[in-house]
């Protein structure tokens, strides 16, 4: 893995993951039942025109719970460390070796965990109280763990007023396997696709 030190959110770690799959919607190439998605291809759009036009397009980082998640973050990792006696380590973005992929986990736990952080509403946490296995973000728990090569992520729902939920799960190697398979072969989709747009309007602007 490779560490691109930023501040998750500025406008260094949103080049840094510009045009990449990233972890967060790896949702859209496998599903969290591992069967191929059906948003491929939006998803690839999505990519493309960002390479094309040099920044991020349908960025959601500014939506209420998404500030909401970012001013709650410190009070939700102050309660992790205490819970688990771990120091843990903010992280900007990771990619795997070879660049075709990335990930932005919360904190870095030790040597081989990482911290996967939600401060979502009451009845969102509720539904997570309930729920003893978030499949909705398997993929992306996943994909940070095969992103970092690490052997563990920790989840975390955080809603004052509420119990907390935390739990932790293992690398899933066969799911991971699917990851490993459908990423690398997606990014260069991705790849092959701007470079036929990019030569089809540099054509287009010399003609």
């Amino acid at each position: 893995m490779k560490i691109i030190e930023c501040v998750q959110g500025s406008d260094q770690w949103h080049m840094a993951r510009l045009g990449l799959p990233t972890a967060s919607e790896f949702g859209r190439l496998v599903t969290p039942t591992g069967k191929p998605s059906a948003q491929a291809d939006a998803y690839l759009h999505r990519l493309v025109a960002e390479r094309l036009i040099g920044m991020p397009v349908d960025n959601d980082t500014d939506s209420p719970w998404m500030t909401r998640g970012s001013a709650m973050e410190a009070e939700a990792v102050a309660f992790y460390e205490l819970q688990r006696g771990e120091d843990t380590r903010a992280v900007g973005f990771v990619t795997t070796d070879d660049g075709l992929a990335g990930a932005s986990p919360d904190r870095l736990v030790g040597d081989d965990g990482l911290l996967e952080i939600k401060c979502p509403s009451a009845a969102v946490h509720v539904g997570y109280l309930l729920e003893v296995e978030p499949r909705k973000y398997w993929p992306q728990l996943q994909g940070q763990l095969w992103v970092t090569g690490r052997a563990w992520v920790d989840f975390l729902s955080y809603c004052p007023g509420l119990p907390p939920a935390l739990v932790r799960y293992a690398r899933d190697e066969e799911f991971i396997a699917k990851l490993a398979e459908a990423v690398p072969a997606f990014a260069c989709s991705v790849e092959a696709s701007y470079l036929r747009l990019a030569e089809m309007i540099g054509q287009r602007r010399t003609a």
